[in-house]
């Protein structure tokens, strides 16, 4: 056998691992989901998880939503937050030095006025240019700053918050009515909590009123609907799962709940003026909290809930979705990196013996070594040297399985929620499942990798995402761009 067959041979065996390794984690984590999922239902049938006296025994909430260039989606947002069906929250929405008409638009919509309001706590940001009060809604708060990027946004709000849970959302994000008394159920049951995400689901082509998605539709476009599988996989499969082991690692940036204290105690969100810049803000934060809880000895638990829902908007385009994925993979790496202490180290449990390897190894590695694969793969077949026993264990491995998982979660969704409910977009989904194995899963990986070789050469720009906006079918056809602020040449 020559050297090169020989290296052929290894490459393929350590693809093989690979995919053994992940599949392996991922059943585990879907079987653990499917356990709490059903749990939950059932003792949601045994009490009224929004009963009005439950309800009002619940802290206030304050409600953060940096913008920047968010003109188009920014009022529709809002109208969401101030519809939730909560009894004490506050909105603070954060205009970042947005240079479109985002703080024209709230003005004229919400009717703000100039008011004095005490800080609460000194986070070090960008300039606040001044801050506003809504006059037909005292409980909306909009902060007016100089340029600063998200991290910086949600600092400053921060600063301003006064209630001890903070929710931090999305200014494109829209949250159903009954999120927030979902969402602070594990606040109210278990003393260490310190923090909960809250479900992500896509908005493109599902209809919105007053800001509120009054039918529930899968995307027409390809790619979004798609990413609804995508999503549906991540939080009702991964999120769940590793909650569930007291492992979490993330909590979406487009919806969670925090306590506040804990938040300013950790040093706040990683901006160039707190702990250091990172594009995960929202990864870095969760990671840097579990960490500093546990070296003070201190309990902290990252929980799920599993029916608390937000809606966003998902990238139409391959470019659009490119630089959100290669942005992703810069933030876990980032992430890691930063608290590569806790890998393999039993101080932190689950998290740094299993959660952190995972994420690092499998998650963070793993896109190059299945992209490896799928070249190896080809020469193997394409030079005779693939057995038959090897044919048939990759495709399983690398694509059959995937399918497998795609599907357990479209069923716990139509089981457990059941938020689509034309039989068409179920069978879609379905269908979805299985495509994305082949051709898009692997796009994604190439994503991933040039992520994963952009934070390794520091790269830090946020990249421009284009929006349709919340239209009452979502029919617009402008688009608007949301970046970070832009950087010196040498950055």
């Amino acid at each position: 056998m020559t050297f090169g067959l020989v290296v052929l041979a290894a490459v393929n065996g350590l693809v093989l691992v690979y995919f053994v390794a992940i599949n392996l984690v991922y059943m585990i984590t879907s079987a653990k989901a499917l356990h709490v999922i059903w749990r939950y239902r059932a003792r949601l049938r045994a009490f009224n998880l929004l009963d009005p006296s439950r309800a009002q025994a619940a802290p206030p909430i304050t409600v953060l939503a940096p913008a920047y260039n968010e003109a188009l989606t920014c009022v529709e947002s809002v109208r969401s937050l101030l519809t939730l069906d909560y009894p004490r929250h506050e909105i603070i929405v954060v205009n970042d030095g947005s240079q479109d008409e985002t703080m024209g638009v709230l003005q004229s919509a919400f009717a703000l006025a100039p008011r004095a309001r005490i800080a609460t706590a000194d986070l070090d940001t960008a300039a606040v240019r001044g801050v506003y009060q809504s006059r037909p809604h005292p409980n909306l708060w909009v902060i007016d700053k100089e340029n600063g990027g998200k991290a910086d946004a949600l600092n400053a709000g921060l600063n301003y918050c006064n209630t001890p849970l903070m929710c931090a959302v999305d200014a494109d994000t829209l949250l159903e009515r009954d999120a927030l008394t979902r969402i602070v159920r594990p606040f109210l049951e278990d003393a260490d909590t310190v923090a909960v995400g809250g479900k992500i689901r896509v908005v493109n082509d599902c209809t919105v009123q007053s800001g509120i998605v009054t039918d529930a539709r899968l995307p027409k476009n390809f790619l979004a609907a798609i990413q609804t599988v995508e999503y549906l996989r991540a939080f009702l499969v991964g999120r769940v799962g590793w909650a569930a082991f007291n492992a979490s690692l993330v909590i979406s940036g487009a919806f969670g709940l925090f306590s506040r204290g804990a938040v300013v105690d950790a040093g706040g969100y990683g901006s160039k003026r707190t702990t250091g810049e990172t594009v995960g803000e929202d990864m870095e934060l969760v990671v840097r909290m579990k960490r500093l809880f546990t070296d003070r000895g201190r309990p902290c638990a990252i929980q799920f809930v599993p029916d608390s829902v937000a809606w966003t908007e998902a990238p139409e385009s391959y470019r659009v979705l490119g630089r959100q994925r290669d942005r992703w993979q810069r933030g876990l790496i980032e992430s890691l990196l930063r608290h590569r202490q806790m890998l393999f180290n039993p101080r932190y449990g689950p998290t740094g013996l299993v959660a952190f390897p995972v994420f690092l190894f499998l998650e963070g590695l793993g896109p190059v070594i299945e992209l490896v694969g799928y070249v190896g793969f080809s020469i193997a077949i394409l030079s005779g040297q693939a057995s038959q026993a090897y044919v048939i264990g990759f495709f399983v491995l690398a694509f059959a399985l995937g399918v497998s998982l795609s599907t357990v979660a479209v069923l716990i969704e139509e089981v457990a929620f059941a938020r689509y409910t034309r039989t068409s977009d179920v069978l879609k989904m379905f269908s979805l499942g299985i495509l994305e194995n082949f051709g898009y899963r692997q796009i994604n990986s190439f994503w991933r990798v040039r992520g994963l070789y952009n934070s390794l050469i520091g790269r830090k720009t946020w990249g421009k995402m284009e929006r349709k906006g919340f239209g009452a079918k979502q029919v617009s056809s402008s688009t608007a761009q949301a970046q970070l602020p832009p950087r010196p040449p040498a950055a």
